[in-house]
């Protein structure tokens, strides 16, 4: 879960990562959920996407309903979520989320998510 905004200039700079990583990782046991707290809402969001080329889908929380039930202080901010429903990381600040690093860490968590819930066989 990445809580970003179009007017944050490093969260529109780590968005096209995001969305390379969903293309890569995506389906079985990970997505990329982008949930924006633009007060403009999902066409402002939808605009944004468009210009860049990014694929992901519009999810908003314009009133901040989201940042107050997580705690957030800052943005960007993602926050890995297993299977279960679980938080088992947080990242305040931007990133490169598509680097062949970042890729292996993310498979070896859906791998052991994965074998840990049964829903791997």
């Amino acid at each position: 879960l990445n809580v970003w905004a179009t007017w944050c200039a490093p969260c529109r700079a780590e968005m096209p990562t995001l969305d390379r990583l969903q293309e890569r990782l995506g389906g079985e046991g990970f997505d990329v959920v982008a949930l924006s707290v633009d007060r403009a809402g999902a066409s402002a969001v939808r605009k944004f996407f468009d210009q860049i080329g990014v694929k992901l889908p519009v999810f908003t929380d314009q009133d901040g309903t989201a940042i107050r039930a997580l705690g957030l202080f800052g943005l960007p901010a993602t926050l890995l979520i297993g299977p279960d429903g679980n938080e088992l990381a947080r990242l305040a600040g931007p990133a490169e989320w598509d680097t062949p690093e970042m890729v292996s860490l993310f498979e070896g968590i859906i791998v052991r998510e994965l074998d840990q819930t049964g829903e791997r066989r």
